[in-house]
């Protein structure tokens, strides 16, 4: 193994303040090591100036692991991980080895430091000899460390460990393949004999004996099986068996198809399409234990058959009544693999599933699960929230794979099970450490799809993923990176955890091509914690990779319009790529054209506009839009000079602010019942977490009618009871700010950003804001507006309340004299 010196550039990466990298690299050698300090200013930081380290890496870049990254339980036995390892090459992915060189990026406020070359770390050699025992000794090392870290490898097998439900009832046998299923060593000699034979005899066996002899073969030592696959005399004994194929038994048939998932034959074989043509025919004359097991043999063989699928679902549906557990499990598993739902099955499903609930062993809960998921069955509500119940009472017994499968479909039915979520963080951050990397991304992604902040979930992930970010495909990196953005939470290794997931980013950039939106998913995540590395920033808003993204499956401009905007407003030095203006008005054009018919006209929003209106003195003075399109909510701007008097503004687009009054429904107290469900506003916000709903309806006649006397009604003596602010009698136009603002005359004023928020903008059942709401205020105050809330938990319920009681709550918020003090 050669000793290889790599040259590599770390990313740039731009922060609201100012920064540094640090670049730390640990040689196994034990070398001792240098470090050099150079101080940069972040004014320069586009200039093309990049920090560089020379590597010397002790294996040779083009080493590469074989991985299969599917599965989340615990590394297998050794014994296993090889046989694992010899069937990864058809089904993993590809890795390249980390090496026994660590690299970690360490950003601070403080300093930066650039590593030197590390061969000026190591002690020079006296002699070319002394040179060359130097470099066995760091390979020798080198090698012992990764036979060491090979126990602890990331090598599952996932054509298995999705059918370990399949060890827990012996019925499965008959329903499945079981390629650990003992059986007794074919000798050399004799598989040599059966080869002769079958050139002698030239194609004159009987099916009887072509079955035999494929029982046989496929007996012989596994490392004889690609060479017997690729031998002369076994492709004359395939062609006897396609030429004789329609006189077989079924079970000679069935035998002969195992036979060939056990020599592992590639999926193309054409041995394999004359089986698959001949099942098909005979599918009516078979039982569903043996279509189960064919559709079991084809997953195995890694061959896409949706012609006896889907002839097999018609069989199933005919004899539905008749299906006892362990098929029905099996039929879902097979429905998942073959990545289609029959849509006459949905409901029988749903129906089994509640038949045989409590029944199933925790195992085979996650297989239906993963199943459904696979599939892209819908479920009902009704059911999942039955298979939750089951998992959260029994979820320290179910190993950590079957219980990833339930938290895909939880967040596939976007499930709020709260017992389950709860008892999720008690159960799971001991787990991490020893839970594959995808198997840590699906549970930190059902965290952050359903918006639940767990802090001790999240710290685990942290704390585990940077030594396994190796592992992580471009999707998996992502969906971290998102994930703990959209939780708005950097974690106490937080310096460690990005720059490593970074870095990853950057070894899997050619990865991105392919799916686009896995870079954009990343770098809005990063955006959320105010990350944004310009490298790749400059990688995905360039015209080449902007055009990529046109040929994805996800619509992708909103995405990268909001990286866009937020990268013009908090990186005001950056000199890299932009998207062109001509795609900023489509973009924006789209953005609002949605906001018209979805946001400006919800309920909560319309009346808190009308109220204000009437409150400050008409429609000049309030605008319901979006101040940042990019951010996709709404704002109702009011301007405030600091007299305390409100500023006129909203002058040039009358026609539109009376067309949105004319939108909507009457508030009537039935829709707010339904809205609220009663509950005055002295709830906690968890009560109207639970309750409210956010409505999608324009407000009525009394949102859209301003009252000329609603100023005069706060006008007299103290307000309501709920009221936290007292208002004097005041004559003229508006209502007047209370005299502590009027005092303080300056020439300037302040905007305001009224923010009418719902539970989708905050983790479940709390008030931690989510992160492109967090970035959606720290944008507004960069650009100069105070950012005013009127928080769910409060205004909800005041919608039921009386005008004066809706009126005096606005004026608290909009008059509040901390504002101007800002």
């Amino acid at each position: 193994m050669a000793t290889v010196l790599i040259c590599r550039r770390f990313p740039r990466l731009s922060r609201v303040t100012a920064f540094s990298t640090t670049v730390k690299c640990k040689a196994e050698s034990g070398s001792s090591k240098s470090k050099q300090e150079k101080e940069e200013n972040p004014e320069t930081a586009n200039t093309g100036t990049e920090s560089a380290a020379t590597i010397q890496l002790l294996n040779p870049l083009d080493y590469r692991v074989l991985y299969n990254p599917s599965a989340y339980a615990k590394s297998r036995a050794a014994s296993q991980q090889h046989a694992a390892r010899s069937s990864g090459q058809a089904l993993g992915e590809t890795f390249t080895s980390p090496g026994t060189a660590q690299v970690q990026h360490t950003f601070s406020t403080a300093s930066s430091q650039a590593l030197p070359p590390l061969r000026n770390a190591l002690p020079k050699p006296k002699s070319k000899l002394l040179l060359q025992q130097t470099i066995l000794a760091q390979l020798s090392a080198a090698q012992t460390k990764e036979e060491a870290e090979n126990e602890k490898t990331e090598t599952h097998d996932s054509k298995e460990d999705p059918r370990m439900f399949q060890k827990g009832r012996p019925e499965y046998r008959s329903l499945s393949y079981d390629k650990f299923e003992p059986i007794e060593t074919l000798p050399l000699e004799e598989g040599d004999s059966i080869l002769h034979s079958v050139a002698m005899c030239k194609g004159s066996q009987s099916p009887g004996t072509i079955t035999d002899y494929f029982r046989k073969l496929s007996r012989l030592p596994v490392e004889q099986h690609a060479t017997l696959v690729s031998e002369p005399r076994f492709n004359t004994l395939c062609c006897c068996a396609v030429n004789s194929i329609k006189l077989f038994s079924t079970s000679d048939l069935i035998d002969i198809l195992k036979a060939c998932v056990r020599l592992v034959f590639p999926p193309t074989h054409p041995l394999l399409n004359a089986c698959e043509n001949e099942f098909c025919r005979r599918v009516w004359d078979m039982n569903l234990d043996q279509l189960l097991l064919v559709a079991d043999c084809w997953r195995c063989l890694e061959r896409s058959v949706p012609s006896y699928l889907s002839i097999l679902f018609s069989y199933a549906n005919m004899h539905w009544k008749g299906l006892a557990l362990p098929q029905f499990v099996q039929l879902v598993y097979i429905i998942g693999e073959g990545r289609r739902s029959p849509a006459d099955l949905t409901q029988k499903v749903e129906s089994m599933i509640l038949k045989y609930l409590d029944s199933f062993t925790l195992e085979e809960v996650g297989a239906i699960c993963l199943g459904l998921f696979k599939s892209l069955s819908g479920i009902s509500d009704h059911v999942m929230r039955k298979i939750a119940d089951r998992v959260s009472l029994q979820m320290e017994d179910m190993s950590t794979y079957a219980l990833v499968n339930v938290l895909k479909m939880l967040r596939y039915t976007r499930m709020d099970h709260l017992p389950l979520l709860k008892g999720l963080g008690k159960v799971i951050p001991a787990r991490i450490p020893t839970i594959n990397i995808q198997g840590i991304m699906h549970i930190t992604l059902t965290c952050s799809s359903l918006h639940y902040f767990d802090k001790g979930i999240m710290a685990a992930v942290a704390m585990s993923l940077p030594s396994k970010v190796t592992y992580c495909r471009s999707k998996d990196a992502a969906k971290f990176l998102w994930s703990f953005g959209c939780l708005d939470y950097e974690p106490p290794n937080e310096e460690e955890f990005y720059s490593s997931l970074i870095e990853q980013m950057h070894r899997k950039l050619h990865e991105f091509g392919r799916f686009p939106e896995h870079l954009l998913t990343g770098l809005l995540g990063l955006a959320f914690v105010k990350r944004f590395p310009e490298e790749l920033i400059d990688y995905a808003l360039r015209d080449e990779f902007v055009q990529k993204t046109r040929g994805s499956k996800y619509e992708l401009k909103k995405d990268l319009f909001t990286l866009s905007k937020s990268v013009e407003i908090e990186c005001p030095s950056y000199q890299g790529s932009r998207l062109p203006p001509h795609l900023y008005q489509e973009i924006t054009e789209m953005v609002l054209n949605f906001a018209e018919q979805e946001i400006y006209v919800r309920p909560e929003i319309v009346e808190a506009a009308s109220l204000l209106e009437s409150m400050l003195g008409g429609p000049k003075y309030v605008k319901n839009h979006m101040i940042l399109p990019h951010t996709r909510s709404s704002d109702l701007e009011v301007h405030l000079g600091m007299d305390g008097h409100p500023i006129p503004f909203n002058l040039k687009d009358p026609i539109a602010d009376k067309k949105l009054k004319d939108i909507g429904v009457s508030l009537t107290d039935d829709l707010m019942t339904q809205l609220i469900k009663g509950r005055s506003y002295s709830q906690s916000p968890v009560e109207v977490e639970n309750e409210a709903r956010t409505p999608g309806q324009a407000g009525g006649k009394e949102a859209r009618t301003p009252h000329a006397g609603d100023r005069a009604a706060l006008s007299g003596g103290a307000l309501i009871a709920g009221a936290r602010l007292q208002v004097e009698p005041k004559s003229g136009r508006c209502l007047e700010a209370p005299s502590s603002l009027a005092l303080d005359r300056q020439p300037r004023g302040v905007k305001l950003a009224i923010q009418v928020s719902n539970r989708n903008h905050y983790c479940y059942c709390s008030k931690r804001l989510l992160g492109l709401h967090c970035l959606k205020r720290r944008q507004l105050q960069q650009l100069g507006y105070v950012v005013v809330e009127l928080p769910f938990w409060e205004w909800f319920p005041l919608l039921k309340r009386t005008r004066l009681e809706k009126l005096s709550y606005l004026h608290y918020k909009v008059f509040d004299p901390a504002l101007l003090s800002r």
